[in-house]
């Protein structure tokens, strides 16, 4: 008997071929994945944002001193006077989100004792947290404050603060009215 020690050319050509076929096939699949884990990449890192702002928005609205204000006009906005929250390390900071119409983008302003349009003199910091919004909704009720956020080809994501109750400042006397106390002589 004859014992082999080589492959057929006819051995390799079919080998070859094979590969031929088999290669294209995995290297579309390879495609796939890549495709697909961009995709996934993408899709991860929006709703990292996205959550990463609902829970600023929340630490903003929790944190705050009661005082709220929401106007919902040209540009849908949620005024926060004083909170604890914080993005720059400032000392109970405004904070105002505010939807501009340029792409509907939100955004997040941040800053002491400034007014929207802001002045020549005062200074904030702003940071876009959202693009594409279709809904921005904050309602405000019996001390609990109900967040609605939308954006376009996303599902809403809702948020309910409780117990957020405006702060009661003290009236200030009206000058030239003292209160009368027992043993003060009366004017007549």
């Amino acid at each position: 008997m004859q014992q082999r020690s080589a492959f057929t050319l006819i051995e390799v050509l079919i080998a070859i071929a094979l590969m031929g076929i088999i290669l294209p096939v995995l290297y579309n699949s390879i495609d796939v994945l890549q495709d697909a884990n961009g995709h996934l990449y993408k899709h991860l890192t929006k709703s990292e944002q996205q959550s990463r702002a609902m829970r600023t928005l929340y630490l903003d609205i929790a944190g705050s001193d009661g005082n709220l204000t929401i106007r919902k006009n040209d540009f849908d906005r949620l005024c926060i006077e004083r909170t604890t929250n914080s993005l720059y390390g400032l000392s109970s900071p405004k904070v105002c989100w505010v939807v501009l119409k340029e792409k509907h983008r939100l955004v997040r302003v941040e800053g002491i004792g400034y007014h929207l349009p802001l002045r020549s003199a005062e200074r904030a910091e702003a940071d876009t947290v959202a693009e594409d919004l279709t809904l921005f909704n904050v309602v405000w009720g019996k001390g609990n404050v109900l967040v609605s956020l939308q954006q376009k080809g996303a599902e809403a994501v809702q948020f309910l603060v409780q117990g957020i109750t405006k702060l009661k400042v003290p009236k200030k006397r009206a000058k030239g009215k003292q209160k009368k106390t027992a043993g003060s002589p009366s004017k007549k």
